[in-house]
């Protein structure tokens, strides 16, 4: 063994799809993205998030999770050097900075870019940046649900 981590597969000799998602402080975008496709790909992904820069989670990334009944025990932000000994099929970042700071992992599989605005950046009041945090979530939960169907479709495929 080259002594890269890599994912498990399932009892049944499924391979689990192992995701990373970054962004610069993974505070709300990747630990969104982390958390959605965790709920809703369940063992079938090996999900984590981390950040170019990691800072503190926040609390209104925490409250639209809570809304939307998506667990968030557990979920703290960490630094991509954590990952760094560890294959991932898929790295997805989730802003410009953190597309062009993102290392190179080793044995790295596809590296998607899916940019949105970071809702930590709105101004006005709580209600209105709630909202924006809110408008990234459910941008990313279509989203993961295109990534989960074309994922499962390329894991699945028949070569034949």
């Amino acid at each position: 063994m080259s002594g890269i981590d890599v994912a498990p597969g399932h009892d049944d000799g499924i391979p689990v799809i192992s995701v990373l998602f970054v962004c610069t402080h993974n505070s709300a975008r990747s630990i969104m993205g982390e958390a959605l496709l965790r709920e809703k790909g369940g063992d079938a992904f090996d999900v984590h998030s981390a950040g170019t820069e990691p800072s503190e989670v926040r609390p209104l990334t925490l409250r639209v999770l809570e809304e939307a009944g998506i667990p968030t025990a557990g979920l703290s932000s960490k630094s991509v050097q954590e990952f760094m000994g560890r294959k991932f099929d898929y790295i997805i970042t989730v802003c410009d900075s953190a597309r062009q700071n993102c290392p190179v992992f080793p044995g790295e599989g596809d590296r998607f870019h899916w940019g949105y605005p970071d809702p930590s950046a709105a101004t006005g009041t709580e209600e209105e940046r709630l909202e924006a945090f809110r408008r990234v979530f459910t941008a990313m939960s279509q989203r993961i649900d295109l990534f989960m169907n074309v994922s499962d479709k390329r894991e699945t495929a028949d070569p034949s």
